[in-house]
């Protein structure tokens, strides 16, 4: 074989695994809307009652759950029931609603739910735009013995691309560049407060989740929503509030 040839026989040797990749992907893709889809019908059919997920207990923190964009705390009831589980105090903001304010508006709600409800010594348990939430709280709200530390799951630190597809106010936070990202991004000394968790493909945020300074853990999974529901992620998160808090 001439030398010029390697390089696109190398290739020409790989396409069958790229292709396969893609396929599992968009599989993937697939399942996580019909994830999203269910629990979201699943949050209006069968509202759950935050009340029931409470459990003080003076050995453990209490944990503030913050859900994505136009999430319901209930979209996170797979982390609440693994957090119940464990005997965690687990808090729900309900006045964050569907989640669609701006991170201004949003964090300001989160940071007088904790004031109002006497919340102390908490770790901020997120999903997606919740992480992004979580680490405005950590630059701007926290105190001492006030907020232990952030876990979030799939959030788009550095934003994503995609945001340029809808034309919506609160999604075009989520550009790369928006001026929210960037003052956000500024914060470096937070990052070793946040525990970062995210899969090999998420199809809402193609450059990942991995934040600098932070403390990253890449799991094997797919998807956006639908690592909520996987037990790989529910390790993750608990093994983070262990990190957070000893």
């Amino acid at each position: 074989m001439d030398q010029d040839d390697a390089p696109f026989s190398r290739g020409r040797s790989l396409l069958p695994e790229r292709l396969s990749e893609a396929a599992t992907n968009l599989t993937f893709w697939v399942r996580d809307y019909g994830y999203a889809l269910r629990w979201q019908a699943n949050g209006l059919v069968r509202p759950p009652d935050p009340e029931q997920y409470r459990m003080p207990t003076p050995d453990k923190p209490a944990i503030v759950l913050l859900p994505g964009i136009y999430e319901t705390w209930a979209f996170m009831l797979p982390v609440a029931d693994l957090l119940r589980a464990h005997g965690y105090d687990v808090r729900a903001v309900v006045e964050l609603g569907y989640n669609g304010g701006t991170l201004e508006d949003m964090t300001n709600l989160v940071q007088q739910h904790i004031r109002e409800a006497g919340i102390r010594n908490c770790v901020l348990v997120a999903h997606s735009k919740g992480g992004l939430i979580g680490k405005l709280m950590l630059a701007r709200h926290n105190e001492p013995g006030l907020i232990n530390g952030l876990v979030t799951l799939n959030t788009p630190f550095e934003g994503s691309p995609l945001a340029r597809l809808l034309p919506l106010p609160a999604i075009r936070t989520f550009l790369p560049r928006s001026p929210e990202l960037t003052e956000l991004g500024s914060n470096h000394h937070v990052h070793r407060e946040i525990v970062s968790i995210y899969g090999r493909f998420d199809p809402h945020i193609p450059g990942g989740s991995h934040l600098d300074g932070a403390h990253n853990v890449q799991l094997e999974t797919r998807g956006h929503f639908l690592p909520l529901g996987d037990d790989r992620v529910h390790e993750a998160i608990l093994d983070g509030i262990q990190l957070l808090t000893h």
